[in-house]
């Protein structure tokens, strides 16, 4: 899934229809040019104008609403047989609609989706299964099938093929204030994120809401979290002790991100204790990251949690991050202390 609002839109869907309402579900399936929102971005609204979701930056929100509740079946045909529908053909409908320049998108729009369909989908993904869902734009069909791995979203006009699966997750190692400020930006940006820390005392000041607890030890911790190709893992404790055993877990898995906070000195000091007295080599600890973070010149907790953010948001995005950037690497160049 792009992020956890994604999941909101199905709950709420789920809701409603369990409850006997209508409701349309849009997805974005191709999109041309500059696009306000990625393929698979999913949109809902409810027979009285409720919505959910996005698929632009909002206008064509509004002609969706606008269609739906004054012009269905009319524009649009029958319920049960998905429509296909283009916005910014042109450079006139793209202004229009606040497309930006050069783009366009297409939508698939599914009317009165299946309850029991919804309810399969909804709990397989709450249960962190990656899901692949088929949609058969001919009789409005659709079925969900547990996959294996991610992919790209997939449609020819007929047969829609949408992976989804598990949110991003992030645990954290330490309960600290850095912690705090990093927990709440990362749900923001739809992580569902743990907070591991065995230290009662870092514990009883935590007040950020929607945050998993847990107190085994941190390597414990890691196993338990079983990280995937969506989880980022990060000690904040600056204590070998904690810190040392999850790292050596969290490079051995599958994990999209793995660092800890800290000084070059106490960085290269980490690494040298795990070659020497566990076995590891340069090559295996290629992935762990630290000093970690995006060079901003940051010094208090709050804007050191902005940029170490901003590397994982980066390195979940693929987007490809040159020295200068580095806080590592800044650092080494005596920018910064």
């Amino acid at each position: 899934m792009n992020d956890t609002s994604d999941l909101k839109v199905l709950r709420a869907l789920r809701d409603w229809r369990r409850d006997g309402r209508s409701a349309l579900l849009a997805t974005v399936v191709s999109t041309w040019g500059s696009s306000p929102r990625p393929v698979g971005s999913q949109l809902a609204i409810r027979d009285d104008g409720r919505l959910i979701g996005s698929v632009s930056g909002g206008c064509i929100e509004d002609d969706l609403l606008f269609q739906y509740l004054r012009q269905r079946p009319a524009a649009w045909g029958q319920a049960g047989s998905p429509q296909q529908v283009r916005y910014g053909i042109d450079a006139e409908e793209a202004h229009r609609f606040g497309l930006p320049c050069g783009g366009t998108l297409a939508l698939l729009l599914e009317f009165d989706p299946a309850p029991g369909m919804l309810e399969e989908l909804v709990s397989t993904l709450e249960r962190g299964q990656l899901v692949c869902r088929r949609v058969d734009c001919h009789d409005g069909s659709s079925r969900i099938e547990v996959s294996d791995s991610p992919a790209e979203l997939v449609f020819d006009g007929n047969i829609l093929r949408h992976t989804m699966g598990p949110d991003y997750r992030m645990l954290l190692i330490g309960a600290g204030m850095l912690a705090e400020y990093l927990a709440t930006m990362a749900l923001f940006n739809g992580f569902a994120v743990t907070i591991c820390d065995p230290r009662s005392e870092y514990l009883g000041s935590w007040s950020v809401e929607g945050v998993r607890i847990v107190t085994e030890m941190p390597d414990d911790a890691v196993l338990d979290f079983h990280p995937d190709q969506r989880s980022c893992v990060i000690a904040l404790t600056h204590d070998p002790k904690l810190d040392d055993l999850a790292l050596l877990e969290a490079v051995a898995s599958p994990a999209f991100y793995v660092g800890a906070i800290g000084s070059r000195r106490n960085s290269a000091a980490r690494k040298d204790r795990m070659i020497t007295h566990f076995g590891q080599t340069e090559e295996s600890l290629a992935r762990l990251r630290g000093p970690i973070g995006l060079y901003i010149g940051s010094k208090t907790p709050s804007e050191i949690a902005v940029s170490v953010m901003a590397e994982v948001l980066a390195v979940k995005n693929g987007v490809a991050l040159s020295p200068v950037h580095s806080v590592a690497a800044m650092k080494a160049a005596g920018t910064a202390v």
